[in-house]
């Protein structure tokens, strides 16, 4: 034992418990997380008879020595329908070192040894299920754990107490050198580890400082325990310890603190919920997480002891301040490629929401589901009601503030939507704005490469939606004529970046709208556009676009901004044009006297801190220029995008994460872009409707021909017309108003004014 540690043998536990609680906020923050789970006892057979374990048991005793792939399969599929995400595997070590009967089983169906089943019966779950296996499966060696980390998304291992006790004297795997290894073996490997001490069975303090000194060198050597538990034993009928007593509940809190404040931050300390009566209280003592719970499937282990329901926990959690979340089996700090084999990785992503957790709803971007109930939970984190505290009209938020918001959970999300949609009234009073308008995109032949277009014709495309195409001009200004007609007072003009296409393309486009119908607005050209126009017209963007404004471009629309982040950008969109680049195209369009959006496209593979980048450097240029319009958030549509459909992306935003990026957006640009749009062909009637209520007052174009987030999956139409629009909105009791591009009245005849 280290000496500068002896002085935890003697503080008193209050004073730990202080400590170990803010530690574990500091690093944590005020989320306290649980893993749903379904418990798969793969074998109860196991070499090692350790004193106080009720779950090995002997071959005549069981129906079978392992369960079959039909039995695993089935209580990974009820677990699937009930919503769990995790996959436990537990079972007793190398039982065929002990029973023969256990090794002819085995030996029957192929498999060279326990390991080698249960790696295979976790890929089957994998592959077969999309739950996320972790498994236990004892003191292994390199080539073992490298053989599970293919199927696996995390393993554990209790290194229990490093102290030669009673309770192990008949464990040929529970010695120290033997957990040990299998410890520092694991960070080799780069898998994240679960581990943890299992407090009185017969230890010291001293004991389990040691234990917890040993993990916290293991992890500084290899950066791989995502997860330390700490387990009170309790004694069990017909075990050696059956007459033991059971831990000390001052021991068992002290060993929480100090494992808290002995090991590294970055480390989750877990303690079981189900071996506590008032779980509630193990937040004192610095735990952030309550392990695998399940809504299927016993405690193996802990037979005796119910899980806690699920509800009471979360209001118990609720009532001291805090947050109770559901995660996946891997940490978010793990959920990379150091750490996950790429298949593995891409079942992570397909669960996880923005910050690694799991993702809670089952309502998708462009989906037919409707969005989850609003929040019921009350309490209110500090980190969020500081940085609400600090809003103030024209101030704008740091990254820092703008990252904790866009984490904000339960009752944080409901406060942040309040105070948006009272700026929101304040700023633009009640009005919900609408243009009408007619999407036309000349082409879906594209050169560039953005990996999450599924409308793109380009030859390195799945081809994923029809044939390519190139509307002629005429056929251009047929389909103007025709939106004039039903009322569009604007044309919204984006494609691909054809091959054939030179700078002069783009001015072509607009005479042959401003010929067909010389009063329609023209909203065209993403960044990208412009940027390939004026290069290829060998001119500077000023001269390009004021030449484009010359023939009667009047805004750009946000598109191509995606993420403003290059890091983030480089796996969206490699060969298009970066962050800085975007910011110039339209610096130079608002200098010529071109108004413009801002757009992000969020939910795909980035975090909040990324929103927060981009929110930042926009808003920075909106204060300089005074030239954006709107903000238009665009939330990620994956169901048929070459991104998703490679294993490469998340399943676009949560429903939570896409309300927060509306709300948030109201209170950063506030007084420097103040109208805040939701897109009902991302959100859905439903979900605008409650985006509208958290500080959102405009619902964009009605939208003729909308085919790009058709083209990635969404379902929700192709055109909303007004009738629909008034249906969308009636149930807030606010006015529905149609506008101009420009956010000016429209006059009766169906013409703006601003043309």
């Amino acid at each position: 034992m280290n000496d500068e540690n002896r002085p935890l043998l003697h503080t008193p536990l209050e004073e730990l418990a202080h400590a170990a609680y803010a530690r574990a906020r500091d690093a944590h923050g005020f989320v306290v997380t649980y893993s749903p789970k379904v418990f798969i006892p793969l074998t109860r057979l196991c070499r090692d008879r350790c004193g106080y374990c009720t779950f090995a048991t002997a071959p005549a005793r069981v129906s079978a020595p392992y369960m079959s792939l039909d039995e695993v399969m089935a209580l990974a599929e009820a677990g699937r329908r009930v919503g769990v995400s995790e996959a436990l595997f537990t079972l007793g070590e190398r039982p065929e070192l002990r029973y023969d009967e256990a090794a002819r089983w085995l030996a029957q169906r192929g498999y060279r040894s326990t390991v080698d089943y249960v790696a295979n019966a976790a890929q089957m779950v994998l592959e077969g299920t999309g739950l996320l296996p972790h498994v236990n499966a004892g003191a292994l060696y390199d080539y073992e754990l490298r053989q599970v980390r293919s199927a696996s998304v995390s393993q554990g291992m209790m290194i229990e107490t490093l102290a030669e006790v009673p309770a192990h004297h008949y464990a040929p795997d529970k010695t120290a050198q033997r957990r040990l290894e299998t410890l520092d073996a694991a960070g080799r490997e780069r898998i994240a580890f679960t581990t943890g001490l299992l407090v009185g069975i017969g230890e010291s303090r001293e004991d389990r400082i040691v234990a917890l000194e040993a993990i916290a060198d293991s992890h500084r050597r290899h950066g791989h325990v995502q997860e330390v538990i700490i387990q009170n034993f309790l004694p069990k009928p017909r075990t050696l310890m059956a007459k033991e007593p059971a831990c000390d509940e001052t021991e068992f809190h002290w060993t929480i603190a100090v494992a808290r404040l002995l090991l590294p931050a970055e480390i989750h300390l877990q303690a079981p919920p189900n071996l506590s009566e008032r779980p509630v209280e193990l937040l004192r003592y610095g735990i952030d997480d309550f392990g695998g719970i399940s809504p299927l499937t016993l405690d193996h282990v802990n037979p005796e002891r119910a899980w806690p329901s699920l509800e009471r926990l979360g209001e118990d959690v609720d009532g001291a301040g805090l947050v109770l979340e559901p995660r996946l089996s891997v940490y978010p700090e793990w959920i990379n490629d150091e750490f996950l084999e790429p298949a593995v990785k891409s079942a992570v992503l397909a669960s996880a929401d923005s910050t690694g957790l799991l993702r809670r709803d089952e309502w998708f971007s462009g989906g037919e589901a409707s969005p989850p109930p609003a929040e019921t939970r009350r309490s209110r984190t500090p980190s969020v009601s500081t940085v609400l505290e600090r809003f103030e009209v024209g101030r704008g938020y740091s990254r820092e503030e703008l990252d904790v918001l866009y984490r904000a959970r339960g009752a944080d999300v409901e406060a942040i939507g309040r105070l948006a949609n009272e700026v929101r009234h304040a700023r633009v009073g009640d009005d919900v704005t609408f243009v009408v308008n007619r999407n036309i995109n000349y082409t879906n032949v594209c050169t560039f490469r953005c990996r999450f277009c599924a409308f793109s014709k380009g030859p390195l495309s799945l081809n994923l939606r029809g044939d390519p195409y190139l509307l002629t001009l005429e056929e251009l200004a047929d389909r103007v004529r025709e939106a004039r007609d039903r009322g569009a007072t604007e044309v919204c003009l984006q494609g691909g970046i054809h091959p054939s296409f030179d700078g002069d393309y783009y001015v072509e486009v607009i005479r042959a709208v401003k010929s067909a119908v010389p009063e329609m607005h023209v909203h065209a050209f993403s960044a990208l556009e412009i940027f390939e126009g004026a290069r290829r017209s060998e001119q500077d963007l000023e001269t390009y676009l004021t030449r484009l404004r010359d023939e009667g471009l009047r805004t750009l629309p946000g598109t191509a901004a995606e993420i403003l982040r290059d890091d983030v950008r480089a796996l969206l969109c490699p060969d298009k044009i970066n962050s800085e680049q975007w910011l110039a195209v339209h610096r130079a369009a608002h200098r010529v006297g071109l108004q413009s959006n801002v757009t992000i496209m969020f939910g795909a593979l980035e975090d909040p801190s990324a929103w927060a980048e981009h929110l930042v450097v926009t808003r920075d240029l909106a204060r300089e220029t005074g030239g954006f319009t709107e903000f238009v958030p665009l939330p990620f549509v994956h169901m048929a995008t070459p991104l998703f459909l490679r294993g490469l992306a998340r399943r676009g935003p949560s429903f939570r994460e896409a309300l927060l990026m509306h709300s948030v957006a109201r209170l950063h640009y506030a007084g420097v872009i103040d109208n805040i749009q939701v897109s009902w062909v991302k959100m859905g009637v439903e979900g605008s409707r409650r985006i509208l209520a958290a500080g959102a007052n405009d619902v964009g174009g009605t939208l003729m021909d909308e085919n790009i987030s058709r083209a990635a999956g969404a379902v929700h139409g192709q055109e909303m017309d007004v009738a629909a629009l008034e249906s969308l909105v009636a149930p807030l009791g606010r006015p529905l108003v149609q506008r101009s591009t420009l956010y000016s009245p429209v006059a009766l005849t169906g013409t703006s004014i601003d043309q």
